[in-house]
């Protein structure tokens, strides 16, 4: 009989979000009547900014022409959509990143996962806590952890525990590690980064020779001016960061697929036998074999988002949802909520009334308000007594879910 890779069996009980639909549907089942609206997942609702549909229809067009039809495409993405990434996302931000060092793909959650298939399984691995559920199962899938404990964090893993008493920014471990995941504008706490907090991680990570994954999903949603965008914004951090991105949230892009990666070609990691070895050409190869590169069509809409027409039409989205988090937050804190989050970034964080527990609260909103929400729980042993709520949604459904809340839970 073949075996499996026994590695999944340590993890938890499930997904968390998977976990979060199956209570959805049970409900909804017994309850066909209620009309439920979900700000749980980060999953964007409206349309894709009309200069990237333009663009996908010309693309479209192209493909059924023989003369313009394009097969497969270059794994690391085509280098015209590279470029204006290198120069409009970086360059213009005073980075140092050249189009050579940006990865297309089709998703900066892949991206997160798969970037463990060119490091070793003997490092050190950090991650705060509470933290995007992906960044610890994906080290459970690669056999990098021990088992699951009892609190929910697993044997193996570095955790750094985020709260409001240090302002959701994990201090520096107190012992040396090896690989360290940031994400900032945080997933799920909607906190942010200075730009001397981030110094503090670059120093550190080239002090002891770390590799940091930086998570900059949500930057799109920062508005304060001195709040970077980009760990390389920072001295250093081409020597010690691979920095992912994604087209999902600022473009709405969730379901169209694409992303990137950025791996500076100064990157380097130390091979078993302690020679020096640069990472850009590993992750290279491991695309390569892996991986056939995103559409051509998908490629031109990201492109079109660097567009004039593009850049405006993203900006009304991210102000669209900006809105949205702005409502919830002032309508949760007169409720009498204690609210974090929802200023430069897509997500409101809150503490779970009554002394509740992130799941009981959970299943009060869903029951009695017909409200779908993340538990905190869900994202680390951290997370309990936490709840996230996303910006994500219309506006007419955030409204008639904020008076749904508040009228059940007023303070």
């Amino acid at each position: 009989m073949a075996t499996i890779n026994d590695n999944y069996l340590k993890l938890k009980a499930g997904y968390l979000f998977p976990e979060i639909a199956r209570r959805v549907s049970a409900f909804s089942e017994a309850n066909p009547e209620a009309s439920i609206i979900k700000l749980g997942i980060g999953d964007v609702t409206e349309p894709l900014p009309a200069a990237c549909c333009e663009a996908m229809k010309q693309a479209v067009e192209e493909m059924s022409d023989r003369a313009t039809f394009k097969g497969y495409g270059p794994e690391q993405g085509y280098l015209w959509l590279r470029e204006k990434i290198a120069t409009q996302d970086f360059q213009a931000r005073g980075c140092d990143i050249d189009a050579s060092e940006i990865f297309i793909s089709d998703g900066s959650k892949c991206d997160t996962g798969n970037i463990l298939d060119i490091f070793g399984h003997d490092n050190t691995i950090a991650v705060t806590d509470p933290v995007y559920p992906v960044y610890v199962d994906t080290n459970v899938m690669a056999g990098n952890t021990g088992s699951a404990q009892d609190g929910g964090t697993y044997e193996g893993l570095v955790y750094l525990p985020i709260s409001a008493d240090n302002d959701f920014t994990a201090a520096l471990p107190q012992q040396k590690v090896d690989l360290i995941y940031l994400c900032f504008p945080n997933n799920p706490t909607g906190a942010v980064a200075t730009r001397d907090y981030l110094k503090t991680w670059v120093d550190y990570a080239r002090a002891n020779d770390a590799i940091i994954f930086f998570d900059a999903a949500y930057e799109a949603f920062i508005t304060d001016p001195d709040i970077p965008h980009s760990i390389y914004e920072i001295e250093g951090a081409r020597d010690c960061a691979i920095e992912f991105r994604s087209f999902s949230k600022n473009a709405g892009f969730t379901g169209t697929r694409c992303a990137l990666t950025v791996v500076p070609k100064s990157l380097k990691a130390k091979a078993n036998d302690g020679s020096t070895v640069d990472l850009w050409p590993l992750w290279n190869r491991r695309q390569s074999t892996k991986f056939n590169g995103v559409s051509y069509v998908v490629q031109r809409g990201a492109e079109a988002v660097y567009s004039d027409a593009g850049q405006a039409q993203v900006k009304q989205l991210i102000s669209f949802y900006l809105e949205n988090a702005r409502i919830i937050r002032e309508k949760l804190t007169a409720a009498g909520f204690t609210v974090y989050g929802g200023v430069n970034a897509p997500y409101i964080w809150l503490k779970t009334p009554d002394n509740l527990s992130s799941w009981d609260f959970f299943d009060k909103l869903l029951h009695n308000c017909h409200v779908v929400g993340t538990p905190g729980a869900g994202f680390g042993a951290a997370g309990e007594g936490y709840f996230r709520i996303s910006a994500f949604n219309s506006r007419a459904n955030v409204d008639d879910a904020m008076r749904r809340i508040t009228e059940k839970f007023k303070a």
